[in-house]
């Protein structure tokens, strides 16, 4: 396949999306006292703070504000100007994902929220010695500019044809990659997972298998009310009361996805609260036992958590892929490989399905072996190995994967097939059957333990962060 680079008319679109993409990660937000109003809201000027028309004409000499403070968090600000950047960025990616987009007004609280943790989370790496070098950093965008086909020169003309600053491009990459280091090792490396969880979770499969209970997965979207940590009763009861009125708005025919975006705590917000499919095995019991009489497209009441008060609904659902039977009966494994194209900031989902097409077409032809494409083009670690994944016993993938190589005979190669980690071009080499060993299972057990602790966990960590941090909100007039 010749390598091409993509018109300036493609690549615009995707490397301006670039530093949206990064505005909205896996931050929450919860405001510790009220948010005062910042008037007008912040859409005219990147630049400037632009003068209401009623205002009187400034006098000969007198200074004029350019900028100014939105939020001071602990010993630093928050501009109205990057507020104001920020939000046009926001808009732009809601607008893309279609997501209907909130009042003006409502967002900039949002989005100001979300800053004031970010920037609490910056400092708090700081504190810890975590930093990002150059290198590092170097190599990151190297892989940027690799997977969308552009040397680092036609990378960075592609940059400055968008009106996008390298080095605020480079910034934002290197906070994006500090603030994974600070989760990693504020959150992830902290989870704990008993011997007794484990036995308990093998226990519950059991039964379930017993029962003959199906296992299903859920598309599910929520809003959450966060409640701050040690809250008074007063707090705990206004926190329920904007819930409530939250639920309202929803029966009175409220779009799910506007009133996330205005009134959700949660790092899902600025995306309509979509938390994609869940296993329901990595589900809180608290949402499956409230979902297990609904239909697609209904909302729960509301459901009170530690975290707070949450309110979810039902996208869709569906019957799980096959995952490992919790006794010794044999199962079938299978031994396949794989060339992934990730979905990145440069590469869409359409130039990455686009891209396994032609490799298909390739391989179709017998022009490339499936071994030397995957150490070429797949995005994956096992790329040095031709893209073989060895042996996979049902559960260990994604469900979207599983599906598609179950359907697969030796030596076939499906279509792209998307998951959350992008578009797989999936090999069966061969089959057999095995049984699980008693390791395997408890392994498997402690992973889906892990998964359905890590986003609690995360969440628990931001509030405290959230909580412990000094925030003073600015008007205009202060």
């Amino acid at each position: 396949m010749r390598k091409t680079i993509k018109p300036r008319s493609s690549n615009q679109t995707h490397i301006a999306m670039i530093i949206a993409s990064l505005l909205i990660s896996t931050s929450s937000a919860w405001a510790q006292k009220p948010v005062s109003p910042l008037s007008p809201p912040l859409m005219d000027s990147p630049t400037t703070v632009a003068a209401p028309a009623a205002r009187k004409p400034r006098a000969a000499g007198t200074p004029e504000t350019i900028d100014s403070i939105a939020a001071v968090v602990n010993n630093e600000v928050i501009t109205r100007q990057e507020l104001a950047l920020r939000l046009k960025d926001v808009i732009a990616r809601m607008q893309g994902q279609g997501v209907e987009v909130p009042p003006p007004a409502e967002l900039q609280k949002q989005l100001l929220e979300r800053l004031i943790l970010e920037r609490a989370q910056v400092q708090a790496a700081k504190e810890a010695g975590l930093s990002v070098d150059d290198k590092m950093l170097d190599t990151s965008i190297g892989r940027i500019a690799e997977q969308n086909k552009l040397s680092m020169s036609d990378f960075r003309k592609q940059l400055d044809h968008d009106k996008i600053s390298y080095t605020a491009f480079r910034e934002d990459i290197r906070r994006e990659i500090l603030l994974q280091r600070l989760r990693e090792r504020e959150v992830d490396n902290k989870i704990t997972i008993t011997e007794s969880e484990v036995d308990n979770y093998l226990t519950a499969e059991a039964n379930n298998k017993q029962s003959q209970q199906a296992q299903q997965e859920f598309n599910l979207s929520q809003i959450l009310v966060r409640v701050p940590e040690n809250a008074t009763p007063a707090q705990v009861s206004e926190r329920r009361k904007r819930a409530e009125e939250v639920l309202q708005q929803l029966r009175s025919g409220g779009n799910f996805g506007k009133v996330a975006a205005t009134y959700s705590d949660a790092p899902d917000a600025l995306s309509g609260g979509e938390l994609g499919w869940r296993a329901q095995d990595r589900l809180p019991k608290m949402f499956l036992d409230a979902i297990a009489t609904l239909t697609p497209g209904q909302v729960t009441t509301i459901l009170q958590s530690a975290n707070g008060f949450h309110i979810v609904r039902l996208n869709d659902k569906r019957a799980a892929a096959n995952t490992p039977k919790p006794d010794a009966a044999p199962v079938e494994q299978t031994h396949a490989r794989h060339i992934l194209i990730k979905v990145t900031p440069t590469v869409s989902a359409a130039d990455a399905k686009r891209r396994l097409l032609e490799l298909k077409d390739r391989l179709d032809n017998k022009a490339a072996t499936f071994e030397d494409l995957a150490k070429l083009y797949s995005n994956d670690l096992s790329a040095s190995k031709g893209g073989d994944l060895g042996w996979i016993y049902p559960g260990d993938t994604v469900p979207e994967f599983q599906r598609a190589m179950d359907t697969l005979k030796p030596g076939q190669i499906s279509e792209p097939i998307q998951t959350p980690f992008g578009y797989h071009l999936i090999q069966v080499l061969e089959r057999k059957t095995d049984t699980v060993s008693s390791d395997r299972k408890r392994l498997a057990a402690r992973a889906a333990i892990r998964e359905r602790k890590q986003e609690e966990a995360t969440n628990d960590w931001l509030r405290e962060l959230r909580d412990r941090a000094y925030v003073e909100y600015r008007t205009d007039d202060n």
